[in-house]
């Protein structure tokens, strides 16, 4: 579960023709832009897991700190803070007090960085416009995504993008083993001043903590 939160959290721009792939296109490549002009994107979230077949249904609130190819994930309510500064990735388990430490290029994807949660459709999908619709008197596009080879394990993308503030409001990730994976931004703050230290795991505040290097 863990790559997969990474996978939908943490969107350069090349997408294949649909029959309304010049719309989305559009809408993408302005969301783009706009989110590669801040400095720095901390935001609050609720993540969600669905398995109607194993009847799982698990919700989850946390945070995100983002910093150009830097950025920090905390999930309070599963014990798991995720932490990289571009070259490095720190994953520590409040469950086992224990943390593992990879190379950021060991990653098994390009996309297991939570950088796409607001940018996961610049790579590997292709792209079309499906409505836009007004949600609590705001009106909002909605933008389906079908990935391309080497994305086998995902099925489609739901995404949902405030067109006022052309920011994106939710993610809806549906894996080819029967879960339904969301994530919900509820609010974020941008060019806010976060020191690079953030981004990089302290292991002398815990206590008696396990240490798995990897590199």
């Amino acid at each position: 579960m863990k790559k997969l939160i990474i996978l939908i959290l943490t969107i350069s721009v090349t997408f294949t023709s649909w029959s309304q792939a010049d719309k989305s296109k559009t809408i993408l490549d302005q969301l783009s832009k706009k989110t590669r002009s801040f400095k720095t994107i901390s935001a609050g979230f609720v993540f969600s897991m669905k398995n109607t077949a194993l009847k799982i249904n698990e919700k989850n609130e946390g945070t995100i700190k983002l910093k150009g190819q830097k950025y920090s994930i905390d999930l309070p309510g599963n014990g798991l803070k995720i932490f990289s500064d571009g070259k490095t990735i720190w994953n520590y388990m409040k469950s086992g007090n224990q943390v593992t430490i990879s190379n950021l290029e060991d990653a098994e994807s390009e996309m297991m960085n939570p950088s796409s949660l607001f940018s996961i459709y610049e790579k590997g999908y292709k792209s079309k416009f499906v409505s836009e619709k007004n949600i609590s008197g705001k009106p909002f596009y909605n933008i389906d995504l079908t990935p391309e080879k080497g994305k086998e394990n995902v099925q489609n993308v739901k995404l949902a993008i405030d067109k006022n503030e052309m920011f994106l409001k939710s993610a809806l990730l549906k894996s080819t083993d029967g879960n339904e994976y969301s994530i919900e931004i509820k609010s974020y703050s941008i060019d806010l001043t976060i020191a690079d230290s953030e981004f990089v795991f302290d292991p002398k505040k815990y206590k008696d903590i396990e240490v798995i290097d990897l590199r």
